[in-house]
């Protein structure tokens, strides 16, 4: 496998958890995994196991390759501190780094010159998102050559689309790449390259995140201008759910809570609840914790429907809640809840920014998980939220369709409320209903139960993966 981020040696998103967990459950099927990241600032594990030259453009420059053995997974990881020594993964703030073409395209090459060099033969290829998009294209075209490559086939896997890796033609040669893919059966968008694109057009399969989002990214209204492109590739792609890591999300024995629990004694919840109302400054007395407590943790942007949410935010501090937020984003969101939460200290609390111990202790604490994604191409905090008995209010789209199902009002069936369409108005009446049925505790915990016995657990997920890439090996 070859990703821009894994777990636990860096992260920014999801894509982190999958790159992590997947690989071991493969390991615990009997499958052998690599994982390729760069060696980006901070990372001090493991050790020097080889050198590769990297052809980048008209240059060759050497890259030393580290590796580390756990849980049977072996990461390697790309040394070249010039692209990778920095700051951060992609950029500062909201601005990518003007490099980032080339920094990407080194890392795709590398991955690909040392799987060529290391003496073993692999069964498949799999790259994630569009940082690897250059890794199928590098199998199929520039070294559909090399007998390390013959017959192996590159799975590509889109974790959204959204992001597309979108660079200008003057790239190509600085890249290596040829003149002769900047055309629309190849790697050009709308007079540009995409590294997305050329995972997409290249891969022997390409996978998304849960099916609903397969289906939905071949439709105009969220393909993001690939609709065509992925219905014109649609016999080979399939949505595969991701499932959790339930070594690192078990309430049961989660090294972040004041008192583990499961659904049969759910004292810790309250544990938590009242250790996220200290630690945020909400009142934690008697009433502060009969209180229901909604929490959030996201990224402050659109797309998670930080939109929806200022519009609501005269109409929030009103309900009968506490919220609780953890996350960053763009200035503006982060600018509204920070004055929502100066305006109303009593019932909203911020921290800007991420916590992996807070984000735990508030997926335990909270009562409601709020989750409104405009898009979702699958999301794990709703399942982290199932996990925890933290009941998810999420807009019926990708992942989150496809992971909870609405309560029934006339039966009480359900593990969380969803809203189709995906307005500001649609949100407040899903969040009522939420809050309403949190009044009536014995429906509170059958939907929490519910929710508890789901099983996101990454072993089946797994298996369908294990599946696509005999189909694809066997072809």
């Amino acid at each position: 496998m070859v990703a821009s981020e894994a777990m636990p040696f860096a992260k920014t998103g999801g894509l982190a958890d999958v790159v992590s967990a997947l690989p071991r459950a493969l390991v615990r099927l009997g499958h052998a995994v690599d994982v390729v990241i760069p060696r980006y600032r901070g990372i001090t594990a493991g050790d020097r196991v080889a050198r590769v030259a990297v052809p980048l453009g008209t240059s060759v420059t050497d890259a030393d390759i580290y590796a580390v053995t756990s849980a049977g997974v072996r990461t390697l990881f790309v040394d070249h501190p010039a692209y990778f020594d920095r700051e951060c993964l992609y950029g500062v703030g909201n601005e990518d780094y003007a490099d980032n073409a080339a920094r990407f395209a080194f890392l795709a090459r590398a991955a690909v010159e040392w799987a060529a060099a290391a003496g073993e033969r692999y069964a498949v290829v799999h790259a994630h998102d569009w940082q690897t998009g250059l890794v199928p294209l590098l199998l199929r075209h520039t070294m559909a050559g090399a007998a390390a490559f013959r017959g192996v086939p590159a799975i590509f896997t889109i974790h959204n689309l959204a992001y597309q890796g979108l660079f200008e033609t003057s790239w190509l040669p600085r890249l290596g790449l040829e003149w002769e893919l900047l055309h629309v059966d190849a790697i050009e968008f709308w007079g540009r390259i995409s590294f997305l694109k050329a995972g997409i057009v290249f891969g022997s399969r390409i996978t998304t995140v849960s099916p609903q989002y397969a289906r939905e990214i071949q439709t105009p209204e969220f393909g993001f201008g690939f609709d065509g492109i992925l219905r014109s590739r649609s016999a080979h792609l399939s949505g595969i759910l991701n499932g959790i890591d339930y070594d690192e999300w078990d309430p049961a024995r989660d090294r972040h809570l004041p008192v583990p629990y499961d659904a049969s004694r759910l004292d810790g919840k309250d544990a938590a609840k009242r250790l996220v109302l200290e630690l945020v400054g909400l009142p934690a007395d008697d009433e502060g914790r009969r209180r229901p407590l909604v929490g959030m943790i996201s990224r402050l942007v659109d797309q998670k429907g930080f939109d929806l949410l200022a519009d609501l935010g005269d109409e929030l501090p009103r309900l009968d809640a506490s919220f609780v937020l953890l996350g960053s984003g763009e200035r503006r969101y982060e600018d509204v809840w920070r004055n929502l939460a100066a305006r109303h200290p009593q019932r909203i609390a911020v921290r800007i920014g991420f916590d992996e111990a807070m984000a735990h202790r508030i997926e335990a604490g909270a009562d409601v998980f709020l989750m409104p994604s405009r898009f979702e191409p699958c999301g794990l905090n709703q399942m982290y939220s199932l996990r925890y008995g933290t009941v998810p209010v999420v807009c019926a789209t990708g992942g989150l369709c496809d992971t909870v199902r609405n309560v029934d009002p006339a039966t009480g069936e359900g593990t969380g409320f969803t809203f189709g369409d995906c307005s500001p108005p649609a949100l407040l009446a899903a969040l009522r209903r939420a809050l309403d049925a949190y009044r009536h505790r014995p429906v509170w915990r059958r939907i929490q139960a519910a929710g508890m016995a789901q099983d996101f657990s990454w072993e089946s997920s797994a298996r369908q993966y294990a599946a696509l890439y005999e189909r694809a090996y066997n072809k």
